[in-house]
């Protein structure tokens, strides 16, 4: 008998899905892909006009990968402005995020051919 469908599941199952419900949200990794490929803060104003999405939108999902430590904010070097930037989970989730992207781009590819 196999014992597998007994055995307790790993616990980092629901972690993976904790974070890909977050992932998964409007804008969540475009938002992250941002970031990543800016190299350097990013303001809320040019995030807004690259998603070209309602502030509500933005600023929802900046909180919530806030929440999760994929953002960080900091403060301009005047301290007057806030910036948004990825942090080290971040930036070792960028490889995962461009195969995602290269993946979707050759079905793209593939599907309008």
């Amino acid at each position: 008998m196999d014992n597998s469908s007994t055995e307790v599941c790993d616990p980092r199952y629901g972690e993976v899905d904790n974070i890909l419900e977050q992932l998964t949200k409007s804008k969540a990794l475009h938002i992250l892909m941002i970031l990543d490929r800016s190299n350097r803060p990013v303001r809320f104003s040019e995030l807004k006009e690259i998603l070209d999405a309602p502030s509500t939108t933005v600023s929802r999902r900046l909180k919530e990968l806030e929440d999760c430590d994929l953002i960080q904010r900091v403060k301009d070097d005047e301290g007057r402005m806030t910036l948004y930037g990825p942090t080290e989970d971040t930036e070792s989730l960028s490889p995962i995020m461009e195969s995602l992207f290269d993946w979707v781009s050759v079905r793209f590819e593939r599907n309008s051919e």
